[in-house]
């Protein structure tokens, strides 16, 4: 019995062709003859996002409000002792459930421009992934500064509990909920001295540091003799964490 053969160079030729096709069919299918990039149902989606993101913020602040007239109303009727709501009062300050001041610095990270070249001789120019923010980055400054002994962090104007994870999608942050884009504001409680040395000795820190120096991302320290922090306002249940057996 003989088996017929297809040469390998015609077999590839007929894969290529398949492939486009079906490019070209889920392309139509998707467009249905629009534009793509500026397809209106695409801004109609950035819309909604912005949208829930504001509503999101409006649902933490009244939910904020009814915790608090919670607190003081179980407060009220629980019957401890002074000594044990002072305890309450300093556990639930250090989960980040209370506002705190003190001195502490700030730092804002910022895209460089879309338009931006090589700052330094014999550079290549940058690639798009060169010029904006990453997750990596913004986390490498929350563990620097908590490195430092940071007393509470903030980022934009969420505070960072021990449940918050910073993450971002394309160009934008989102935190617990709410969708933001840069610059991007990390302030922390804390002795300065020490802030500023762990955001110097971190190796991620240094790494962007060379990218601010090369391409113009923004990078902006500023020390603050007295910051308040908001204490964190959404829920602290969890839902997927497993107590370890």
């Amino acid at each position: 019995m003989t088996r017929s053969l297809i040469r390998p160079a015609r077999l590839a030729a007929i894969g290529v062709f398949a492939l486009a096709g079906l490019i070209f069919w889920v392309s139509f299918n998707t467009a249905q003859g629009t534009n793509i990039r500026s397809d209106g149902s695409m801004l109609r989606l950035s819309d909604l996002i912005q949208e829930r993101s504001r509503q999101n913020a409006e649902l933490d602040s009244q939910a904020a409000a009814l915790r608090r007239q919670v607190d003081k109303l179980a407060r009220r009727d629980d019957g401890s002792t002074r000594d044990q709501d002072r305890k309450l009062g300093e556990l639930e300050k250090l989960a980040g459930l209370k506002k705190i001041s003190g001195q502490g610095l700030s730092v804002t990270l910022d895209d460089a421009p879309s338009n931006a070249t090589a700052k330094v001789p014999g550079l290549p120019d940058p690639e798009p992934n060169d010029l904006v923010i990453h997750q990596q980055d913004l986390q490498a400054v929350v563990n620097a500064l908590w490195q430092g002994g940071a007393k509470g962090i903030k980022v934009m104007d969420q505070r960072l509990i021990s449940t918050s994870a910073v993450r971002c999608v394309g160009n934008t942050l989102i935190l617990q909920g709410r969708v933001y884009s840069p610059p991007y504001k990390v302030s922390a409680v804390g002795d300065r001295e020490q802030l500023r040395t762990a955001l110097d000795r971190a190796p991620a820190i240094r790494n962007y540091l060379e990218y601010v120096d090369a391409y113009g991302l923004g990078w902006k320290v500023v020390e603050h003799k007295a910051l308040t922090l908001p204490g964190y306002s959404g829920t602290v249940d969890l839902r997927q964490a497993k107590p370890l057996e």
